[in-house]
């Protein structure tokens, strides 16, 4: 196979580009500039083929922000009722008379305490 030849011109930016490469690589800088053009000519005659298209990423997302708006509507229902166990526990634990809404107001104080303990930030 016979090489042909061909003048190119890059910009100043691209020619600083590529004399790094092939400094790095420790090859002339001919040499990256023909892996260059085989990789670019490779990658235009074969582009990659999209698997999924912007939309469907679209999709997939408000999906998952969806189902994560639901887990966190499920993780702060298992908090109240392990706060509300709690305070029942306790109450019962203590075997004092208690009436439900003093034990409601324990319930939401507890809850409102690890809410807010939730969002403190760790260190």
């Amino acid at each position: 196979m016979k090489p042909v030849q061909y003048t190119v011109r890059l910009p100043v930016s691209l020619d600083k580009a590529l004399r790094a490469l092939a400094e790095r690589q420790e090859v002339s800088t001919y040499a990256v500039l023909q892996r260059c053009v085989k990789a670019g000519v490779a990658t235009l005659a074969n582009p990659p083929i999209r698997d999924t298209s912007p939309r469907e990423i679209v999709a997939e997302l408000a999906s998952v922000s969806t189902r994560m708006v639901d887990v966190e509507r499920m993780l702060d229902r298992t908090l109240f009722t392990a706060c509300a166990a709690y305070c029942y526990a306790r109450t019962a634990a203590m075997g004092t008379r208690t009436t439900d809404e003093a034990i409601t107001a324990d319930i939401n104080a507890a809850y409102d305490r690890q809410r807010r303990l939730s969002q403190e930030k760790r260190p």
